[in-house]
């Protein structure tokens, strides 16, 4: 514990963020709903899913978000806390090195765009015959705002899996950043561990300022501010932007910061260092959104 009862989670980033957004008291609150144990709802939660997003960083320091896909069971809880995943990344993805050593530490959420539920759970990860396991040190459901409804359509076999690597956004790439709804952030905070997290809103939410630096607004949450804790704390982060209709993943690494303006309202600037670009084979097809309902009434 961290003193007043905050948990350990919120190290000095996220409570200096908390201060001076002015919600130290309810992120307390809602900071008690994190811990180590997987419940039986979110273990049935787990085996429904088919995919899974890690966060981690590589072998030279750079953060990055990952998709897994496989059929539901492919990541299952197999103790209080402990999680088990079959299969490994594709290959040429950023973090298969990451992700095949032990003592890797990273942030995984799992997302249910079918019910619009979501559950993190960040830990340390170990090796195993058939993929690996994360150890969980926090797990932690969050609230359904800023997701958006679809359903699973279809599994392409095929696919040419990395497609383009570089530095900078191309027009392509600036094009799918402009039309996302949904993407996932990773950030870390060194000893404290990696995290992954959501972000959602109406297309163009993410403004494309030049081709290697991007924003977007941060919307009211939980209170936690456990990515802008972390992005206070190390301005390491890796964006995932998922092309739901065609399966292609867009993977920016780089370093952001946030600013905060007199009125209350928060903006993230992130600034592009490496890019890759993947169509997988195994790919998932997911149907056109339902848009959040709280997209009207979003709060910077």
């Amino acid at each position: 514990m961290t003193g007043h009862g905050v948990p350990e989670a919120y190290h000095w980033g996220a409570l200096a963020v908390q201060e001076r957004v002015g919600v130290r008291e309810l992120a307390e609150h809602v900071g008690r709903s994190i811990g180590t144990g997987i419940r039986d709802v979110a273990a049935a939660f787990l085996g429904l899913q088919p995919h899974l997003v890690v966060g981690a960083a590589d072998g030279a320091g750079r953060m990055w978000a990952s998709l897994l896909t496989g059929p539901p069971g492919f990541v299952r809880a197999t103790g209080p806390d402990r999680i088990a995943v079959a299969g490994a990344l594709p290959a040429g993805d950023p973090l298969a090195g990451a992700l095949a050593a032990a003592g890797t530490r990273v942030g995984t959420i799992a997302l249910d765009p079918r019910t619009r539920r979501r559950m993190r759970l960040n830990g340390t990860l170990a090796p195993t015959p058939r993929g690996f396991a994360v150890e969980a040190e926090q797990v932690f459901a969050n609230c359904p705002k800023y997701l958006h409804r679809r359903q699973p359509l279809e599994v392409v076999a095929q696919g040419p899996g990395v497609v383009r690597r570089g530095d900078a956004l191309t027009h392509g790439q600036q094009r799918a950043v402009r039309r996302a709804d949904t993407f996932f952030v990773a950030t870390t905070a060194e000893a404290d561990g990696a995290d992954a997290s959501h972000r959602g809103g109406l297309p163009g939410f993410v403004e494309v300022l030049s081709p290697t630096e991007l924003a977007w607004p941060d919307f009211a949450g939980n209170g936690m501010f456990l990515t802008l804790g972390n992005l206070t704390a190390d301005p390491r982060a890796g964006l995932l932007f998922p092309d739901w209709e065609s399966g292609a993943v867009l993977q920016l690494s780089g370093r952001a910061r946030t600013g905060f303006a007199a009125d209350g309202s928060r903006r993230t600037r992130f600034r592009v260092e490496a890019v890759t670009e993947s169509l997988h084979p195994g790919r998932l097809i997911w149907s056109t959104p339902e848009l959040s309902p709280h997209l009207g009434s979003t709060t910077r």
